[in-house]
This record gives C-alpha cells, sequence and structure tokens, in this order.
C-alpha cells in the first residue's frame, strides 16, 4: 500500500504518516514551501507544493500510490471578515480538495480519503439526537460550508471518474501536542486556576489523535469503505465538567470546580462579546458513529481514559 498525505506536518497528517510507515505502508508525504520543518526522511521524501488550491499541479506526486488522504485544510484565521474567510475557506478547502482528487482520478489512483469536519452538521448538537451522516441542513459557518461544497463535489467527482471517496468528519481532535482551547483547558486545570464550570451536563464527543489515524487507515483499504461518510469518535461522550475531572485526574490533582448555572455564563460570554466559547463548553455536540460500527466494524484501539492520560503526559513532559 502507498499512500500520499496532505498536511503532513499538522497535527492529524503527521500521525497518519508514523502510524502508516509503522505498518510498513509506503508514505508519499506533501508538504508547503513554507512549512517550517527539519531535514528529515520526511521533507527528503516529500511532494512540495506552494499551496493547495485550484492552481495546484500535482504532476509527479501520485507515482505508485494506492490512495490520497487529504488532511490539509485552511483553518480560521485572525481578523478576517467572514466574506473574505469564506472565499480564502473554497478556495484550498473546495477547490483545492477538488483539484487534487481530480487529478488524482486522471493518475489512475483509485480511492480519495478525505477528512473533512463535524462543522458541516453544524456547531451543537440536540440533547438525545446525535449528529448523522445525514444532514439536515447547509452549515452556516464558511469553514464547514466549505468543507460541505468539497464533499458534494466529491461525490459528483466519484461518479464521473469511478474514484472511490471516502470522507471522515471529525470532532474535536485531541492528543499530544494538541493546541487551542484543550491546551488551555489544560494549563488552567495543572495550574489549579477555579473554573465556573462544575455543573455543566453538556454531551460531547472527542476524538483521540491516534484513533482518527487508525480510522483514516482503515478507510484507506477497507473494501466496503468507498462511498460512505464516516463520523469518527472514542465511543466516549462526556459533558465539559466530566472531562477537566479526567484531565485533573491525569494530573494528579483536584479540580477547582465552582458550580454556577449554565445560564449565567451564556450570559457572561454574551456581556464579553465571547458567545462561540460559550457554546463550545456548555453546548452539546454528539456524534452518531453506527455506520462507522456497521460498515467498518472499527473500534477506537485507544480508550478515551488512556487518551486523555496519554494527552496529559506529554502536555507535562514539555513544560
Amino acid at each position: 500500500m502507498k499512500i500520499l498525505v496532505t498536511g503532513s506536518t499538522g497535527f492529524v497528517g503527521a500521525r497518519v504518516v508514523e502510524l502508516s510507515e509503522e505498518r510498513g505502508w509506503q508514505v508519499a508525504p506533501v508538504v508547503r514551501k513554507t512549512t517550517q520543518t527539519q531535514p528529515n526522511s520526511l521533507v527528503v521524501n516529500s511532494f512540495v507544493v506552494t499551496s493547495i488550491d485550484s492552481s495546484t499541479d500535482w504532476s509527479g506526486a501520485f507515482d505508485g500510490v494506492d490512495c490520497v488522504v487529504h488532511c490539509a485544510a485552511r483553518v480560521h484565521q485572525m481578523n478576517e471578515n467572514e466574506q473574505d474567510a469564506l472565499t480564502a475557506y473554497r478556495e484550498t478547502n473546495t477547490q483545492g480538495t477538488v483539484t487534487l482528487a481530480a487529478q488524482a482520478a486522471d493518475a489512475g489512483v483509485k480511492r480519495f480519503v478525505f477528512v473533512s469536519s463535524i462543522k458541516v452538521n453544524g456547531e451543537c448538537s440536540e440533547p438525545n439526537s446525535p449528529f448523522k451522516p445525514d444532514l439536515n441542513s447547509i452549515p452556516q459557518d464558511p469553514y464547514g460550508l466549505s468543507k460541505y461544497e468539497a464533499e458534494i463535489e466529491l461525490a459528483q467527482l466519484a461518479k464521473d471518474t469511478g474514484l472511490e471517496v471516502v470522507i471522515i468528519r471529525p470532532p474535536l481532535v485531541y492528543g499530544p501536542g494538541v493546541k487551542a482551547n484543550f491546551l488551555s483547558m489544560m494549563r488552567l486545570t495543572d495550574k489549579g486556576i477555579p473554573l465556573p464550570f462544575g455543573s455543566i451536563n453538556n454531551k460531547r464527543s472527542l476524538v483521540y489523535l491516534d484513533n482518527l489515524s487508525d480510522l483514516i487507515l482503515t478507510c484507506c483499504e477497507h473494501p466496503a469503505a468507498p462511498g460512505y461518510t464516516f463520523l469518527a469518535s472514542d465511543y466516549h461522550d462526556v459533558s465539559t465538567t466530566q472531562l477537566i475531572r479526567t484531565i485533573a485526574q491525569s494530573m494528579d490533582k483536584t479540580p477547582r470546580l465552582i458550580s454556577i448555572p449554565m445560564s449565567w455564563i451564556q450570559i457572561g460570554a454574551s456581556v464579553l462579546k465571547k458567545q462561540h466559547i460559550a457554546q463550545r463548553v456548555c453546548g452539546s455536540l454528539q456524534v452518531e458513529t453506527r455506520t462507522t460500527q456497521e460498515v467498518l466494524g472499527w473500534t477506537p484501539p485507544v480508550t478515551f481514559e488512556q487518551g486523555i492520560k496519554n494527552t496529559v503526559q506529554a502536555y507535562l513532559d514539555s513544560k
């Protein structure tokens, strides 16, 4: 098996490269010229691009490649207005994806695994109504919309060319080296700072980095995978309160959680114009993995508890 991996120096892509090499697969990593990487085998054997968009020339990238794993994406940038963001997202996440897939199909690549996003489904799920592969509405978020449009065009490309397309929508991905809100949560817990999240009864699906990477590699070779959209998770949904307690337990600490009504948190966030943060802290986002289980027979190789332990240990080691 030989796979081409875009976003190969990113959080998910780098781990996909590592795990596929551990399996004895051949890997063709894609890197951008602007990526700050150390000279190693990853860079030496890479296919280098300046950007991933509608003008990217992938000639020579697909020699002997059986499957493309497309992890690269444009994510949120600071100080962007919504319309500028949508244009930029579409150029990379929609047009760049379809251009890559079309050229892969022309070169005789058999399969294309697209790492999409749960934002295609939305920001929050309703209580006891987890997100499913089928959509009830078109996403409003610019990033989610760009991924949705890529999914639609990939489905059409599959019909037109016979390219085997597999789509994976992960929720929040955590693991060693995680950044953003998850890292902030670990830091606050580590410092013993009181947090007003003691009675949040939401439910959120998460996916550990190695679990997502394992699912991606499963989709590269499983004969039943083409044509499906798979939602990814650890099969263990938790509340924000439970998540913080689990992080603290892995640090051998007692979390300093203050119980206040969720409505107060939401009001405070609204006053501070931080509604999106309150939504992520208080809102639910659950995914249904029935299709993933039934079609692939896939089970996460790492438990939620062990995933948190590994993530926390990596954070502590990096201090």
